[in-house]
């Protein structure tokens, strides 16, 4: 073991009392602890709490309105009326980008489309809302219809990005057509954080995806689904409240033998 692999062992386990002192400063140094404020002095310090997120969000303002807006706007075929924008997404290779109207994009949105075919699209259908840190490889086409909620850290790909034959991988060669598939997100559907959307699924319209899923094959309408992979556990679930909607028992449960594919 090196010298500055040893010296930082010892630090770590702390044995004698001059590593105890050691450890105990590179604590107060990474983690820092201060003295409880005075009570008289709070409201200072709430004050200059809250002037600075109030600089910091004028500052994010003013940079998504002269800068992330047209820049974004300048990548995307099409972008209708009232996109909110928490930051620049990040759009690699040749994709395509279609945007409805009053969609609203979180923060590290990501797309991104490979060399195989040659008009890769992603459409985004009216009111959609899409949270931070999500992810969309784009090969084919992937389909985000109106009204859908895609929370925080979703991944949806079309492809597996890489052939699945070893060899094939090896020699860097693409994927084979047939191995690249759309993917649908239908009308009203809410997609649970941290949810992935693998090549060829449609999520029906008003479906459930439950958190940190795995969604592989396809999810028939107003079904709660959830697990990796993903399996329906509720047919009939949230369905409209409107009156003209057709009455359906709500949460009627599925039997363990049906597949998540099966309507």
């Amino acid at each position: 073991m090196s010298f500055a692999g040893n010296f930082v062992l010892k630090l770590k386990r702390g044995e004698t009392p001059l590593f105890k002192v050691l450890r105990s400063i590179v604590t107060f140094i990474v983690r820092p602890s201060a003295p409880r404020t005075p009570a008289f002095l709070k409201p200072l310090f709430r004050f200059i709490f809250e002037f600075h997120w109030g600089v910091v969000v004028f500052f994010r303002l003013l940079v998504t309105l002269v800068y992330s807006h047209p820049a974004f706007q300048g990548r995307c075929m099409r972008v209708g009326k009232n996109l909110g924008l928490s930051g620049l997404p990040f759009v690699t290779g040749h994709v395509e980008i279609y945007i409805a109207d009053n969609v609203s994009i979180g923060g590290k949105f990501g797309v991104m489309s490979g060399r195989f075919l040659d008009h890769p699209s992603l459409r985004i259908g009216d009111r959609t809302e899409i949270g931070w840190n999500v992810s969309v490889v784009v090969n084919k086409e992937v389909i985000i219809e109106e009204d859908v909620l895609l929370a925080n850290d979703c991944r949806i790909s079309d492809s597996d990005g890489h052939p699945r034959e070893a060899d094939l991988r090896a020699q860097k060669a693409p994927i084979p057509l047939k191995d690249i598939r759309s993917v649908r997100i239908c009308r009203n559907a809410w997609i649970g954080a941290g949810t992935y959307i693998m090549k060829g699924v449609t999520i029906g319209e008003g479906a459930i995806i439950g958190g940190n899923s795995v969604v592989i094959s396809d999810v028939p309408p107003y079904c709660l689904a959830l697990g990796n992979p993903a399996e329906v556990l509720f047919r009939n679930f949230g369905r409209p409240s409107k009156k003209t909607a057709t009455p359906a028992p709500d949460s009627a449960p599925v039997s363990t033998d049906s597949s998540p594919a099966s309507t």
